[in-house]
C-alpha cells in the first residue's frame, strides 16, 4: 500500500497532522523550549503539532514575535527561516538562526562540513558527497494499525548540506506522520 504523507501547510509551515482545538487553546508559549525542539529532546510528534499549530495559527505573527522570530527571505522554498532575537544553544552550538521544513525545526549553523557534528551527535550518512551531506539518526518510531490504515510515527535527528546555504550546516529534528 502507498504511503501517505499526511500534511498541512499553513502560513508557510508545513504540519504533519492537524492538532484539535482544544490542544490549541491549552497551549501555553511558556512551554515552548526551542533548543529541545530543534535537539529532539522531550517532544514527540503531538507536542511538536502544537507548538507548529501556534506557530502556524491565527496568532502566528504574535506566536513568532513571542519567540522572537524575525522571518528573513530563504534562497530555499522549502525552507522557512527565521533570525532570533537572542541566540540559542543546541548541539553546544548557538546560532540565531533557525529554519522550519516540511517536518521539523533546524538549527542553520556556521559549519562548512557538516560530518563532525553528525559524528558526535551519532547521526549515520545516508548521502555524503563533496556538494552534499545528508544524515539520520532515528529516535522513536512507533506504528498502530487503526482499521485498515497504519499510522507511523516517526522522530528523528537530522544533519544536512543545502546548496541554498553554502558554508552552512542545518541540524535539527524531524517529526512526521505517515498513514498507510
Amino acid at each position: 500500500m502507498k504511503s501517505l504523507v499526511v500534511g498541512l501547510f499553513v502560513a508557510g509551515l508545513a504540519l504533519p497532522w492537524s492538532a484539535s482545538a482544544q490542544e490549541e487553546k491549552d497551549f501555553d508559549p511558556a512551554t515552548v523550549d526551542l533548543a529541545k525542539l530543534i535537539e529532539c529532546r522531550t517532544y514527540d510528534v503531538p507536542s511538536y503539532n502544537a507548538v507548529a499549530f501556534w506557530l502556524a495559527g491565527t496568532e502566528g505573527a504574535d506566536a513568532r514575535r513571542y519567540l522572537g522570530f524575525t522571518e528573513v527571505t530563504s534562497a530555499n522554498f522549502l525552507l522557512r527561516e527565521y533570525r532570533l532575537a537572542k541566540p540559542v544553544t543546541v548541539f553546544g552550538r548557538q546560532t540565531s538562526r533557525v529554519a522550519f521544513t516540511n517536518s521539523g525545526p533546524m538549527a542553520v549553523l556556521d559549519e562548512a562540513d557538516p560530518r563532525p557534528l553528525a559524528k558526535a551527535l551519532e547521526v549515520e550518512a545516508v548521502i555524503d558527497a563533496p556538494s552534499k551531506f545528508m544524515g539520520e539518526r532515528v529516535i522513536s518510531q512507533t506504528s498502530e494499525k487503526i482499521g485498515d490504515s497504519t499510522i507511523s510515527m516517526r522522530v528523528s535527528l537530522n544533519v544536512s548540506t543545502v546548496s541554498s546555504h553554502p558554508g552552512k550546516t542545518l541540524a535539527g529534528c524531524s517529526y512526521r506522520l505517515d498513514v498507510e
